[in-house]
């Protein structure tokens, strides 16, 4: 990845984390789950409401570093208005971003991809991944808390 394109990707971390779109409880969430990463102590809640199988809302609260706090703002926009099973293939698709080295996802990703450098750092792949697994658990109405140890 050249340089210019690395820091464009850091600014789009850095305005993510420092001003997370959809940061909010959600009143009328149809279903939500809460997520803990014990290694750094990211937390939060991911809310969504689903009508007719698809995703028509989708927000979070909580706290936690830069890399957790943009993939769960980055994650809101991508989900928001697909179905349930059009999620889980995100899901999918940005868990095997992050985890293998296979790259022929990357380029469907779209802003989705300024995350894909933390593949090389495994301890914050955690962070990254803890929103996603949280939306899943939400999706699933999964009542236990999603932990990424």
């Amino acid at each position: 990845m050249n340089m210019d394109l690395r820091e464009l990707y850091q600014e789009i971390i850095i305005d993510h984390n420092r001003e997370p779109r959809n940061h909010h409880a959600m009143d009328d969430a149809t279903t939500q789950a809460n997520g803990f990463n014990p290694l750094c102590g990211d937390k939060l809640t991911v809310y969504a409401k689903i009508i007719d199988d698809r995703i028509s809302d989708l927000s979070f609260v909580g706290c936690g570093c830069a890399i957790s706090q943009a993939s769960a703002s980055l994650m809101t926009e991508a989900v928001r208005d697909l179905t349930v099973d059009e999620a889980h293939a995100l899901f999918h698709r940005f868990h095997n971003m992050l985890t293998q080295d296979d790259e022929t996802h990357l380029a469907t990703m779209e802003k989705l991809a300024v995350l894909a450098g933390v593949k090389a750092y495994p301890a914050r792949v955690k962070c990254a991944t803890l929103a996603w697994h949280t939306m899943e658990a939400a999706l699933n109405k999964d009542p236990s808390t999603v932990k990424t140890e």
